[in-house]
C-alpha cells in the first residue's frame, strides 16, 4: 500500500509541477508516476501493488464488459415484439467470507441489469440471486463464480 500512496503523491507533485489541475492531468500523472515506479522496482525488490494494480484494471474491464453485454441483452427484449426472458431465483455458494466481500459482490451484481442480488443466507454462505435471463441454472452459477465472485475476490485478496 505504501507504492499506492507514493504514485498517488507523484501524481499530485506532477499537477503541481504542471500547473493543471484536471483530472485528466492527474490520471496522466498518475500512469507516469506508475511507469517510474515500474522501472525503480525492478532494480530493488519486486512488489506486489503493480500485479494489483493490473488485477484492479483487469477487473474494471470485465466488469464494464458485463455491464454492457446486460443493457444490451435488456435493450434488446424491450424492444423486441417477444419477449426472451426466463426469470428464476438461483441460490449461489460463496467463496467470499467478509462483510466487505458479500456487500461488494451483491452490489456489483444489483448494478447489473437483469439481476438482483435478494438475500444472503443466515450462514452467509449462500447468496440469493434473481435473474431475468436463465437458461441453465449450473451455467449461471458458474458465471457468477468463475468471473465475478473470483476476480473480485482476487482483487481484495
Amino acid at each position: 500500500m505504501n507504492l499506492f500512496l507514493l504514485n498517488i503523491l507523484l501524481a499530485l507533485i506532477w499537477l503541481a509541477l504542471t500547473g493543471h489541475f484536471t483530472p485528466a492531468n492527474f490520471v496522466a500523472g498518475f500512469l507516469l508516476a506508475y511507469i517510474v515506479l515500474w522501472l525503480v522496482q525492478r532494480t530493488t525488490e519486486p512488489s506486489s501493488y503493480f500485479v494489483k494494480v493490473r488485477q484492479v484494471l483487469g477487473f474494471i474491464a470485465f466488469f464494464v464488459w458485463e455491464l454492457t453485454k446486460a443493457n444490451l441483452r435488456v435493450a434488446y427484449d424491450v424492444v423486441t415484439p417477444h419477449h426472451h426472458m426466463r426469470p428464476g431465483v438461483v441460490a449461489i455458494p460463496l467463496d467470499a467470507k467478509t462483510d466487505l466481500e458479500i456487500m461488494l459482490l451483491s452490489s456489483l451484481i444489483t448494478l447489473t441489469p437483469g439481476s438482483l442480488s435478494l438475500d444472503v443466507s443466515a450462514d452467509r454462505r449462500v447468496l440469493y440471486i434473481h435473474s431475468m435471463y436463465i437458461k441453465d441454472i449450473e451455467a449461471f452459477r458458474q458465471e457468477v463464480k468463475a468471473g465475478l465472485e473470483r476476480r473480485l475476490l482476487e482483487v481484495l485478496r
